[in-house]
């Protein structure tokens, strides 16, 4: 099963559970609709079934697999590479990070991205767009978390049109802090061209998230993280984002970035505009060990699976885990449910950014979806379908 053809697959629904027959002409769903739960109908006992749920979205990844798309030079066929090996995670849609960095290694990620899409067809179809994260961050330890002090720098516009431009329109995402002078407009124009402004790696005064807020800004970059390790109790940044009814906000569910009680408290304040993100670097899926990520940054992946400087074990390197292990993560320890951290990671974000793929599995919608299994501890990514076409290992 492995081109655009109609065909015709029976699973459980992963909100309901119940067995459904979908069908799918094209890259589109044909018809979703509920099936017998008799093993004759589904030629298959309901127990042998996998799950079926929406192509998951990722707002927030930085390399996979030992590809990592702020090595320099980053060659088209790396993006090509990941794209391939994170559709068969169960990742439909992405958004590749790049991050602080200098002016020329960043602008030279962004045309590699650019010239994947234009040369292959499943990058044009899979990246969404681009998050750049960076270079616009707080200088200040903690705050800007692994990133580079020396290339962190106040928010320039004509920096970044010229970015956008060796990016081919790509940027979609911004994550900046605006304690910088001039954050206000550089946010506005943000808008006014289509990028949406997260807050991120900030130590900006409340009435500075505020003001950004007022701007246009969004979303805010991995809540909880990129932070200063000692914080005012009242007022703080992550108070004030947390409270501030327009912005979304992203969490790593990874078991390492923040604890259970944080993410409890966010989904509630925040309810349908919590979304999560993998953060994941390029040790994500490679063995424990010591690494130098991004080519320059010494980094420990622990048997537990958790990344941080090998300088600061305080510091978190960003994830080593995709976001099916976050989602599983969140349902086991009953934070909420398997299919409401599933929407987390793929409706709500294709919602966010405006996607086709935000209608989810419904008639008409692009056929992008997975089949899995949940064992009640871990999901197992069974096939990918990106536009109608199985990707399977």
């Amino acid at each position: 099963m492995n081109t655009g053809q109609r065909k015709e697959i029976h699973a459980l629904h992963y909100r309901s559970g119940k067995p459904m027959k979908i069908t799918v002409a094209g890259n589109r769903f044909e018809s979703i609709e509920a099936a017998s739960d008799e093993p004759a109908g589904m030629n298959s006992p309901p127990e042998a079934l996998p799950m079926v749920g929406p192509g998951l979205v990722d707002l927030q990844i930085n390399g996979y697999m030992g590809i990592d798309f702020n090595h320099y030079p980053v060659s088209p066929r790396h993006l090509s590479d990941a794209t391939r090996l994170l559709q068969l995670a169960g990742v439909t849609s992405y958004y590749p990070t790049v991050t602080t960095s200098s002016d020329e290694y960043i602008e030279d990620s962004l045309k590699a991205i650019a010239a994947a899409c234009s040369t292959d067809a499943e990058c044009a179809d899979s990246i969404a767009g681009i998050h750049l994260e960076g270079p616009f961050i707080s200088p200040e330890d903690g705050a800007r978390g692994a990133h580079l002090a020396r290339y962190t720098k106040a928010p320039d516009w004509e920096l970044l049109q010229r970015w956008q431009d060796a990016a081919k329109g790509k940027i979609r995402i911004v994550t900046m802090s605006p304690e910088w002078p001039g954050s206000t407009a550089f946010i506005e124009k943000c808008k006014l061209n289509g990028i949406t402004v997260s807050i991120g790696h900030t130590s900006a005064s409340q009435e500075q998230i505020r003001e950004a807020a007022a701007a246009g800004a969004r979303m805010s970059t991995h809540l909880g993280n990129g932070a200063h390790l000692m914080l005012p109790r009242h007022p703080n940044y992550i108070w004030e984002q947390l409270a501030d009814d327009s912005l979304h906000a992203c969490l790593i569910p990874d078991g390492f970035h923040v604890p259970l009680s944080f993410l409890k408290v966010v989904l509630k304040v925040k309810g349908p505009q919590a979304m999560l993100v993998s953060d994941a670097v390029s040790l994500s899926g490679l063995p424990p060990g010591a690494y130098r990520s991004h080519g320059r940054i010494d980094v420990i992946k622990t048997e537990q699976g958790r990344l941080h400087l090998a300088d600061q074990p305080q510091l978190l390197a960003g994830s080593a885990q995709l976001l099916p292990w976050g989602i599983g993560h969140l349902a086991r320890s009953g934070v909420c449910s398997l299919a409401d951290a599933w929407d987390m990671s793929s409706i709500r974000p294709a919602a966010f950014m405006d996607l086709p793929s935000q209608a989810g599995l419904e008639a008409g919608a692009p056929a992008d979806f997975v089949l899995f299994h949940w064992t009640g501890e871990q999901i197992h990514i069974r096939k990918t379908f990106k536009n109608g076409i199985e990707r399977s290992g």
